[in-house]
């Protein structure tokens, strides 16, 4: 092939090229230097030999598209010589269509001469069926972009992208060519057991790479309006989108297609008809697009995007509606994404999910603390259990679910349980019998064989000290997966008593604000979690480090601390010498010895 070209090059050159381009324009007896040019419209070829017989082409087709034959007719055994020649001219053309659609997409091409193939295919797309948007030939585009083997740079999507998707009939195409190849991809997907184990991978690798493209269309075309609001908008075709009804008499009523008068290249529309049917093409070739194996990544940046990007221009969002439950039910990571999106579909399209406040629950691990949008889940869970109607065991077990927590996970993950706890014991005064619980949280009636259990190890016990000194039973089980079963409401807070003493100072003070609002309940207002869930080491610090200090310490204890630690750390142990006396004994003698050593020394030093 590469000596091909070759030869080709060496025996036209770019002038020879200039001269049949212009023999093809001016009579039909040169119509064989068609072909001729046809040839050097490749990726392979020289970038100005490409350009100079892509530009004599376009030229050529651009009158002559609307005589040509929508489709090949059928054998005559006396055909018209002009129908020939009109058959063979269409024949070429496709071939020029998808050699410029090969140029658009081949690394190979430089870069002006894709956006020159770009350029061409997209006016053959406006003049093809004269003013009518062609979408047979913007599909052959999208079909060469999305099944390229190759992946594509994001620089020639975005090209297609910031040039052509203003235009409403574009968009709207763009929409539809895509569900079609969507649903291509998911029935290649379906037949993926009937192809061979060797083939597999390379069937999973180019859809993936195919899906890519798919999403990566899909998530740059703009909305039709924005916050609401009607705009109006341009067509890239005289025409437009529509074709006007015929009312009973037979007559055309155009209500879509402004007055051409204004501006004959391009049409305004008002959107109020559009949007309608573009929100319905929107929803389908969404809905197609969510049907197929999406990659990890891609299936978390749809989940990202869902609620913003998508819901408000679906036709129907409670299509989303098995998509968001599946997902929610994953679990982990996936389960935080798809709560977005979900909590709208429940909240404002009136999706009921039995087993909803089970999954959040189950949603509260240490890891949701280091992922990437927790700060989304830590607000949208403020916003879940914001309703009055809860039931108490269920603000219970959430708030001791939080609080357990709060011991293992980092300051700033602290920071976010103090004020969702305090908003919970705010909102639920149900549960005010976890604040100052203390000793033995057994009500008589419950799990007494835990209890047994802990008094039978108790008994087991050597030291009677220890027993006596031994704190209350805690009846919660961390470990429960269902909230009922939880006892939360036989527990108490005693996790958020300790952080009073955390290592973090802003942990501890913020705990103590929280035991001043619980004082006077009915003044303290609701703490805004959106300022705590975006919290991390690096906020901490520097909110610390821009603070002022009025007092600074100067050492850890003001007294001489006698043990390492307190007898209420420890009950039953101590830390102690047992023979204080004769400790203070032998570190006299050890001075005085000193004191003589010295004084020896500064004997000999004089002599």
């Amino acid at each position: 092939m590469a000596s091909k070209l070759k030869k080709r090059e060496k025996k036209y050159s770019l002038a020879d090229l200039k001269t049949l381009g212009q023999q093809l324009l001016t009579s039909r007896l040169h119509i064989n230097n068609l072909s001729i040019l046809l040839t050097f419209v490749t990726p392979d070829s020289p970038p100005q030999h490409a350009l100079e017989s892509l530009l004599s082409i376009q030229s050529f087709f651009t009158p002559l598209l609307p005589l040509l034959p929508a489709s090949t007719p059928s054998h005559e055994s006396n055909p018209d010589p002009e129908l020939v020649y009109r058959v063979w001219l269409r024949s070429k053309f496709d071939d020029f269509v998808q050699s410029l659609c090969d140029v658009f997409i081949s690394s190979k091409s430089d870069d002006a001469l894709r956006e020159v193939a770009l350029d061409a295919v997209m006016e053959f797309v406006k003049v093809r069926s004269a003013g009518k948007f062609h979408s047979a030939i913007y599909h052959k585009l999208l079909h060469s972009i999305v099944h390229c083997m190759l992946d594509i740079d994001d620089s020639l999507l975005d090209l297609l992208t910031t040039k052509y998707f203003k235009f409403v009939d574009v968009r709207y195409f763009t929409y539809v060519s895509l569900e079609k190849l969507a649903r291509t991809l998911e029935g290649k997907g379906n037949k993926n057991g009937r192809i061979d184990v060797e083939d597999q991978s390379h069937v999973t690798s180019s859809m993936d790479l195919a899906i890519y493209k798919i999403h990566y269309i899909l998530s740059h075309i703009p909305p039709l309006e924005a916050s609401g609001e009607k705009l109006d908008v341009e067509a890239w075709t005289d025409l437009g989108i529509f074709i006007g009804r015929s009312n009973s008499k037979g007559h055309t009523k155009r209500e879509d297609i402004s007055a051409e008068s204004q501006n004959p290249n391009h049409k305004v529309l008002p959107s109020k008809n559009v949007s309608k049917k573009m929100k319905l093409k929107f929803t389908k070739a969404w809905i197609a697009f969510l049907r197929l194996p999406l990659p990890v990544d891609v299936y978390k940046e749809v989940l990202v995007a869902l609620h913003e990007a998508v819901i408000p221009y679906f036709s129907s969002p409670i299509m989303l509606c098995d998509f968001l439950t599946r997902s929610y039910d994953i679990g982990g990571v996936v389960s935080v994404m798809a709560l977005s999106s979900l909590y709208i579909l429940m909240t404002q399209h009136g999706i009921e999910y039995p087993n909803f406040y089970d999954k959040l629950y189950a949603l509260l691990e240490p890891s949701i603390f280091m992922t990437k949008h927790r700060a989304k889940f830590f607000q949208l869970l403020d916003s879940c259990l914001k309703s009055s109607l809860l039931p108490a065991y269920l603000a219970a077990a959430f708030c001791k679910k939080l609080s357990r927590l709060a011991l293992c996970v980092p300051p700033a993950g602290a920071l976010v349980i103090v004020a969702l706890v305090h908003n919970l014991l705010q909102r639920h005064p149900s549960i005010n019998c976890l604040i100052n619980r203390e000793g033995d949280t057994g009500t008589g009636r419950g799990n007494f064989e835990e209890e047994n259990e802990s008094l039978q190890n108790a008994e087991k016990c050597s030291d009677p000290e220890l027993f006596d000194r031994k704190g209350g039973f805690d009846h919660f089980k961390n470990e429960e997966c269902d909230p009922k079963e939880t006892n939360a409401l036989r527990s108490s807070l005693w996790e958020i008593d300790n952080l009073r003493n955390h290592y973090c100072p802003p942990v501890s003070r913020f705990v103590l604000s929280l035991e001043n609002d619980l004082a006077v309940r009915s003044r303290a207002p609701e703490i805004a979690v959106k300022d705590f869930s975006s919290g991390s080491y690096a906020t901490i610090f520097n909110n610390e480090i821009r603070r002022r200090v009025k007092q600074v310490p100067l050492a850890f204890y003001k007294s001489t601390p006698t043990s390492l630690f307190s007898d209420f750390d420890f009950p039953g142990w101590t830390f102690k010498f047992k023979d204080a006396e004769l400790m203070n004994e032998n570190d006299q003698a050890i001075g005085t010895s000193e004191v003589h050593s010295d004084k020896s020394a500064k004997r000999l030093r004089t002599n």
